[in-house]
């Protein structure tokens, strides 16, 4: 939180809000999620690192991200739980933290790969409900506004240009210190995400759009502090603040 900021969880409104923030893959969702959660004393639920903590597992398990019958019987033995910190969420997967393994390029693309099948989507759409019915939540997702949490309070529709999204990716994956350089080339980066971008937008079960009531938030040429504003004073608006 930074200095001058004061959550007030202890507002009703506040305190059994929902917040959903869905935007396309490097728009800065969890970004901005971290900051509103941080700002306003809610818990951040990122719905993205679940998918990720999924596929990962699929992953390790030699599973095929094609095959919904496998992944489904994969789920049964799954446990999936976020632990907010000060710097973000740690992620747990079946009692193993793993957190730095989630932003990995084969985890990220296996994650958009896994949440095509309706059957995946539904297990975890049950799994999200779950950890944010009572409320005082951000959510950031593809679908939190139009699937996970229809009547949330506040709806952010997150966006950018892809070209902005994708070298904010590349620069993500720099910083984690990826050693596959072909990967990480920015063309590289900007095409994998048009692909997820398409996939994500045509997929036949939850594709990713705005809901109706959601308001747009174009980052594409605003800086993180400009758009931390605006999607704070969104909340404060909607909340009544």
């Amino acid at each position: 939180m930074n200095p001058g900021q004061t959550a007030n969880p202890s507002n009703p409104n506040v305190r059994r809000a929902i917040i959903a923030i869905d935007g396309p893959a490097g728009a800065g969702k969890s970004t901005i999620a971290r900051h509103i959660a941080s700002h306003f004393g809610l818990l951040n639920l990122e719905s993205g690192a679940m998918y990720r903590a999924f596929a990962l597992k699929a992953l390790n398990a030699a599973v095929p991200l094609e095959d919904a019958t496998a992944l489904l019987a994969l789920s049964t033995t799954t446990t999936i739980h976020l632990e907010p910190t000060a710097s973000g969420n740690r992620v747990y997967l079946d009692g193993e933290d793993v957190t730095a393994q989630l932003r990995e390029q084969a985890v990220t693309d296996g994650a958009s790969r896994v949440s095509v099948h309706p059957q995946i989507r539904a297990w975890m759409v049950r799994l999200q409900q779950e950890l944010g019915s009572a409320g005082g939540v951000v959510m950031e997702g593809r679908d939190i506004g139009t699937v996970v949490f229809p009547h949330a309070d506040v709806k952010i529709f997150l966006d950018a240009a892809p070209e902005v999204r994708g070298l904010r990716r590349y620069d993500q994956i720099g910083q984690a210190g990826a050693s596959d350089t072909e990967s990480t080339q920015p063309e590289a980066v900007v095409r994998e995400l048009r692909a997820r971008d398409e996939r994500d937008r045509n997929r036949a079960d939850s594709p990713l759009k705005p809901a109706g009531d959601a308001i747009l938030l174009d980052s594409t040429h605003m800086s993180l502090d400009e758009v931390v504003a605006q999607a704070e004073a969104i909340v404060k608006e909607k909340l009544s603040l």
